[in-house]
């Protein structure tokens, strides 16, 4: 447990060293703007794979994630010195494909409230309304009414 533990934390260090690297160290002008969604690393800390996301097109994506590899020996061997490790992880880029997924569910889910607001008839369909009941008579005790009798004696 310990173990896995001191993975999550190496993972999450070398997100944050990775992502300030890109910011500020890397010159490569086709890396762009690029986010560093997370890091796995691996139990023996030789590989750790870098999930990225950026924004544009398939075309613009390519060339980042060639950008991106161009740049893997520089940004080891400035992870190698600000880690505290004996070898700094093999870095492997990947784009991440979640954070389109989740893009893709909330067009969808968009484009199903506006149809929605656009025919309100259908909601009818989706959303039956309750069947009618009736009133319940002013005499007719309350659920509550029909609890097991209080014991005052409790109370003391």
């Amino acid at each position: 447990m310990a173990l896995s533990h001191r993975v999550e934390r190496i993972a999450e260090q070398v997100r944050e060293e990775l992502s300030q690297m890109l910011a500020t160290e890397v010159s490569d002008p086709g890396v762009g703007l690029v986010t560093l969604t997370r890091v796995k690393v691996t139990a023996d800390l030789s590989l750790a794979r870098v999930y990225w996301t950026a924004l544009g097109d398939a075309k613009e994506r390519q060339a980042t994630a060639k950008a991106l590899n161009r740049t893997v020996p520089y940004l080891r061997h400035l992870l190698s010195q600000r880690l505290t490790l004996r070898r700094a992880p093999e870095i492997k880029f990947q784009f991440d494909e979640s954070v389109a997924a989740q893009d893709r569910i909330e067009q969808i889910i968009q484009e199903l409230h506006t149809e929605r607001a656009e025919h309100p008839e259908l909601d009818a369909l989706v959303n039956p309304p309750p069947p009618e009941t009736s009133a319940p008579s002013p005499d007719a005790p309350l659920a509550t009414d029909a609890a097991e009798p209080r014991n005052d004696d409790d109370s003391k």
